[in-house]
Parts: structure tokens; sequence; C-alpha cells
């Protein structure tokens, strides 16, 4: 079977299992995204671990009342994976699967956290809310300085998040200004199994990690 049609298999089994509890309206919505990746994918724009991601993340935002669309260009250089808007105001998500590249392999997490960083900090300042899709069996090494609001962080931990992106982010390099701004309102933990989503709020889960046992706080 080529790639492609296994693309499209996939995401057709998918929304049939996305479809069964809602109306013609969303399921014609779901549709629409549907096709979009398909069509994004001949173009070898898009992958299926994380399309498949998207759609369900989708199914959440649209039930909840948003306009959703996928792979939505906010400017030219950045596309986001699910721009949405109800009424007056927009949320921007971006999904991480939590994919290490082979030349970072000898620093997973460092690398992780500073591509997470930058998410938070380059795509929050489009959105009126921005949130973080995760699979649940991945925990997302979240730099705790950028869960907690703006106000609450110092000179230091901003200093720290500006060498942390700088690292692997300096096309364009992020600014302290944006890292002072940036907020994440939300983390979503995507089922793809059973096609659902629960959200979670960012210091909540920072501190559910730590109570683990676990920190993502690097020194650089």
């Amino acid at each position: 079977m080529k790639s492609g049609d296994k693309f499209e298999k996939d995401l057709s089994a998918l929304l049939g299992r996305l479809t069964i509890d809602v109306d013609i309206n969303v399921e014609n919505k779901l549709n629409m995204l549907k096709d979009w990746l398909i069509n994004l994918h001949k173009k070898n724009v898009v992958k299926i671990n994380h399309s498949v991601m998207e759609l369900v993340c989708a199914k959440h935002l649209i039930l909840k009342g948003y306009e959703v669309q996928i792979e939505y260009p906010l400017n030219e250089i950045l596309t986001c994976d699910l721009y949405s808007i109800k009424g007056y105001g927009n949320l921007v998500v971006e999904i991480e699967t939590g994919f290490i590249p082979p030349d970072q392999a000898l620093f997973p997490l460092t690398y992780i956290s500073a591509r997470l960083a930058s998410k938070i900090i380059r795509y929050s300042s489009f959105s009126g809310k921005f949130a973080l899709g995760m699979p649940p069996h991945y925990i997302l090494p979240l730099p705790e300085t950028l869960a907690k609001p703006p106000r609450k962080r110092t000179k230091e931990e901003v200093n720290q998040i500006k060498k942390l992106c700088d690292k692997y982010y300096r096309n364009p390099p992020v600014t302290v200004e944006e890292i002072r701004n940036a907020r994440i309102q939300d983390i979503y933990l995507i089922d793809v199994d059973r096609t659902k989503v629960q959200e979670i709020d960012p210091e909540a889960y920072v501190k559910l990690v730590s109570e683990k046992g676990l920190s993502f706080n690097l020194e650089l």
C-alpha cells in the first residue's frame, strides 16, 4: 500500500470513530479538516502521528464552540497546528509528539525543553489563549518558568529561558520581552486510542510532575 493510501485510510478510520456521537454539522467540519490534511500529506507537509492528534483535538474544540483550522499560517514564518476562533477570541494549539531528531540523541531533554519554550514564546504572541497538546503517555518537560504567570517570573528565570532557547533557536532569536510576556493557558492530553482530550492547567501539571519526583529544570 502506498504511503498516501495508508495515510488516507488511517484518517478515514479515525474519522469514523470521531463521528459516532456527533451531529451532521460537526461531522462535516471534521471531514473538511480530514480532506485538508490529506491534501497536505500529498505535498509532504504532515505526518500521520501528528495529524491524528490534530483531528482528535479539533473535535474537542469544535464541540466547545470553536471554528477550527488546521496547519494555519500565522505569518510568513510560523504555521500553527490548530487555529480556533470563538466570538472575538482566538486559541492556538501546538501539538508536541516528543520526536527527537537523531542529531539530538545525546541531549533529548535539553532539546525538547528548548523546543517547548520556543513554541510557547513564539506562538502565544499570536493568540488570546495558547495550549500545548501532547499524548498522555508522554511526560512533557515543560519549563517551570513559562508555566507560571508572567508577573511571577524573575529576571534570572527569564535569562535562563533565553539561554536555553538561544542554544537551538537563533533564526530569529527570541527576545527577553517575548519571554516576559509569553503565556500558556492549557495543556491538552490527547488520547487518540479513546478519541478524548483532557485539559490540565500548566502550573498544576508542573506540580503533579514534581510530586512524582521528576524535575526538568536544566542548568546550562
